[in-house]
């Protein structure tokens, strides 16, 4: 089931705290112990970041896919670190191995964690804060070269997503996936009713019927995740779909799931059906179409979200990791003052990235 790990790191006790739960995630999804010691020492140093250079923050733990999803994908450890904080000046520098400038980075530790991650990335504002993530996977043979280079060359549409739970439970009844089937790739997010064990128990089943699913249209995606979920309490789910040969998105959704596109014009909603996939399904329906190209971002979220929330402004966020882009967003809807109610997901679909420079 959804498993996630949302710890608030305020002071230097809760770092062994997000340690431990790197750990536990390792577990979880079965790590050897090379990786997990991997994925220990970088949520560590993330944590550790936090309390001495950005006044604490929040560390997210969960098992997720890569970036550019590709069929049967093992799962990694996501680790996301994020901050209200002072931000940094000059990321770049503090990339670097052994950067220790205070005011210009978080520590010691983040051309580190850069390095032993499969995948890494940061995005960072002055005076907005920092959003980190990372993803260690099972251990690469001898000598083979770290997919994690933030700015490396790549190919295909990107996903990802953060997902936390109500009140830091063990379970979350939010989840989200990506899969590839040929030319397409597909995004996916869950909602299982209410909270728990019971939510997560929907959500995870949807997961798991997609990737049966992939090379369906959205439309008939849902038809099937409705046939699985009967037994379950239900959820809403939205399905996005591109197809890179025809350079066309394709969006449905049944139940109360946010989705939001990104186009030269402005940010535009995509409207889901009323429903519940497992329970009350709509006799049709609907499948929003739009055309897709590098200046496109498409972001889904639950429930858990602010219906109002503002989206971002960086115009080169689009060419982060798109996870770093679902916890910017996730984060700056957020607040001390305005806790999170319910459990979150944030999905993003981002374009192929072509270039991009340390």
């Amino acid at each position: 089931m959804s498993r996630v790990w949302d710890i608030p790191v305020q002071d230097s006790t809760r770092v062994r705290d997000v340690r431990v739960a790197a750990e536990a995630a390792s577990a979880h999804i079965g790590l050897g112990a090379h990786a997990t010691a991997v994925a220990a020492l970088v949520a560590t140093e993330l944590a550790t970041n936090l309390v001495k250079h950005a006044g604490g923050g929040r560390v997210m733990i969960e098992p997720a896919g890569p970036a550019h999803p590709v069929t049967d994908a093992e799962p990694c450890v996501q680790i996301t670190s994020l901050d209200h904080g002072p931000g940094i000046t000059d990321v770049a520098a503090a990339l670097r191995d052994g950067s220790t400038t205070a005011r210009s980075s978080l520590g010691a530790g983040l051309g580190t964690c850069r390095r032993v991650s499969h995948e890494f990335d940061l995005h960072s504002a002055p005076g907005r804060g920092t959003v980190a993530v990372a993803r260690v996977g099972r251990e690469r043979p001898s000598g083979t070269a770290s997919r994690a280079r933030a700015g490396s060359p790549r190919q295909g549409a990107r996903a990802g997503g953060v997902t936390t739970s109500l009140a830091h439970a063990e379970h979350s009844g939010d989840a989200c996936t990506a899969v590839r089937s040929g030319s397409r790739v597909t995004l996916m997010l869950a909602d299982g009713l209410g909270h728990g064990v019971k939510a997560a128990h929907a959500s995870t089943a949807a997961v798991e019927t997609l990737r049966r699913n992939a090379g369906l249209p959205p439309a008939e995606i849902l038809r099937h995740l409705h046939t699985a979920l009967r037994t379950t309490r239900g959820a809403a789910v939205g399905v996005a779909q591109l197809d890179e040969d025809t350079g066309r998105l394709s969006f449905a959704g049944v139940g109360n799931i946010g989705a939001r596109l990104r186009t030269p014009d402005g940010w535009h909603h995509l409207v889901s059906h009323p429903g519940i996939v497992g329970a009350h399904f709509p006799a049709t329906v609907p499948v929003r179409e739009a055309a897709w190209g590098p200046d496109r971002l498409l972001v889904l979220h639950s429930d858990g979200l602010p219906s109002r929330w503002t989206p971002p402004d960086d115009p080169l966020l689009a060419t982060h990791d798109p996870a770093v882009v679902a916890a910017v967003i996730l984060r700056d809807a957020g607040s001390a003052a305005r806790p999170e109610r319910d459990d979150t997901c944030v999905a993003v679909l981002a374009p192929a990235l072509t270039d991009r420079s340390p």
